[in-house]
């Protein structure tokens, strides 16, 4: 589920943290980095049992209504197909994901079902609801699109789930993109034969050492790394420049000469990007130049030790 610029985000972040708290406990950071990056897995199986929660809220309501003294023929004999959706249905069986809700112990729905309620209610009204219960049969692809929807649609840009989301969680707050349009990508993928599959936070465990080794390597040589690109700003007072900027052009120096594997060429971009995201609109072109020119520097003195993919 992570990539290395959501890696790199999170580092840069704890980095800053560290600057405004003007702190030298790596340790202490590090837990609190590390944490912060293993709580997006809870974050990624809360989104995933939404689903789950709101058809077991439905079922609920459906019973509840056909059990009242004066209930209407509609209610006696309610229109079942939200939650007999294959899809769903495909969710409420998953056995890993049962495991993995279980063993994370993620039952902030049964805590918070009003946000569930909520959800159900905005489900309910949108026009994808109307024109999906309209139909009387549907195909697993039919069932599957609608949630795919539905979720892209209704679920993932609701502002009181965004609410929930930032209250219960500060440092969630970057990561709601990268996990809704993960879940959203793996309900693409479901099939009748193509089963759902928790995905593991870390694609491998060179990406789980790349955080370890891109926060400390950073860090421990900050002097040094500023050192490299202090006297290549004759234009920029160099206690005016951002400290996101400062941060950035660190890590990325940071990975020129300490990360013989990455390739220049990534190096550049993703800060760049990162830059654009979170720091002033002239950063990433500021950046740009100093990088530009530090990589003609390093390649001209032999500097750059790249290897395997890092020559690419």
């Amino acid at each position: 589920m992570l990539n290395r610029r959501h890696i790199r985000v999170k580092v840069m972040q704890s980095i800053y943290a560290m600057h405004q708290k003007n702190t030298d406990d790596l340790e202490k950071e590090e837990k609190f980095l590390l944490h912060s990056i293993d709580s997006i897995q809870d974050l990624y199986l809360i989104m995933c049992a939404s689903l789950l929660e709101i058809r077991k809220k439905e079922i609920a309501f459906l019973e509840a209504s056909s059990k009242k003294h004066l209930a209407t023929a509609a209610e006696k004999n309610p229109n079942t197909k939200f939650v007999n959706n294959a899809l769903l249905l495909h969710l409420e069986e998953n056995s890993a994901l049962s495991i993995a809700l279980e063993k994370r112990k993620i039952n902030n729905w049964s805590l918070n079902d009003d946000y569930i309620l909520i959800l159900l209610n905005d489900i309910k009204k949108s026009s994808l609801y109307h024109k999906y219960m309209a139909v009387s049969k549907s195909s697993f692809e039919d069932d599957k699109q609608f949630i795919v929807d539905l979720f892209t649609e209704v679920i993932a840009p609701n502002e009181k789930l965004y609410e929930y989301i930032e209250d219960n969680k500060m440092t969630w707050i970057d990561d709601v993109p990268l996990v809704n349009t993960h879940i959203q990508k793996q309900l693409k993928q479901i099939s009748e034969k193509t089963p759902f599959k928790v995905t593991q936070l870390y694609k491998d465990t060179e990406d789980k050492e790349y955080v370890n080794a891109l926060f400390r390597k950073t860090v421990l040589n900050e002097l040094e790394l500023a050192k490299e690109y202090i006297d290549k700003t004759p234009n920029w007072d160099a206690e005016r420049i951002a400290e996101i900027d400062t941060i950035i052009l660190k890590m990325a120096i940071c990975e020129f000469l300490k990360f013989p594997s990455i390739p220049v060429k990534v190096t550049i971009n993703e800060y760049l990007e990162i830059a654009k995201e979170y720091s002033t609109p002239k950063s990433s072109i500021f950046i740009n130049g100093i990088l530009d020119n530090l990589v003609k520097e390093f390649e001209k003195n032999n500097k750059l030790n790249k290897t395997g993919r890092g020559l690419m």
